[in-house]
C-alpha cells in the first residue's frame, strides 16, 4: 500500500465519558471531540512536554477538547472541573498512543 492512500484529512471523532462516577456526578454520560490525528509536531511537542512540564502539556491537551463543530470547549475564562479535565485528558493520551 502506498503512504499516500493513509493521507487523510483529520476528522472530528466523539469520545464519551461513561463511567459510573461520571454518570453519578452528572446524571449521563459526558462527551466532547478530538481530531482523529494531530499533526506529527503537535504530538511531538505534546509527549515531550508531559515529562517536563505537565502544567503546559495540560494546557496543550485543552486545545485539543473540541465540541462537535470542532470549536475548542476550553477558552478563555471557561474551564472545566478538575475531575473531568483529567478523565479527559487521559482519554485523549489513549488516544493519541493508538
Amino acid at each position: 500500500m502506498k503512504l499516500s492512500n493513509l493521507a487523510a484529512k483529520p476528522q472530528l471523532i466523539k469520545i464519551v465519558l461513561d463511567d459510573e462516577q461520571v454518570k453519578e456526578k452528572y446524571g449521563e454520560e459526558l462527551e466532547f471531540f478530538i481530531y482523529d490525528r494531530q499533526p506529527i509536531e503537535k504530538f511531538i511537542k505534546i509527549a515531550t512536554t508531559m515529562s517536563s512540564d505537565y502544567t503546559t502539556a495540560v494546557g496543550m491537551l485543552n486545545e485539543l477538547i473540541l465540541d462537535e463543530n470542532g470549536k475548542s470547549v476550553v477558552t478563555g475564562e471557561l474551564v472545566l472541573p478538575n475531575d473531568i479535565v483529567s478523565k479527559v485528558i487521559q482519554k485523549i493520551v489513549e488516544h493519541l498512543g493508538k
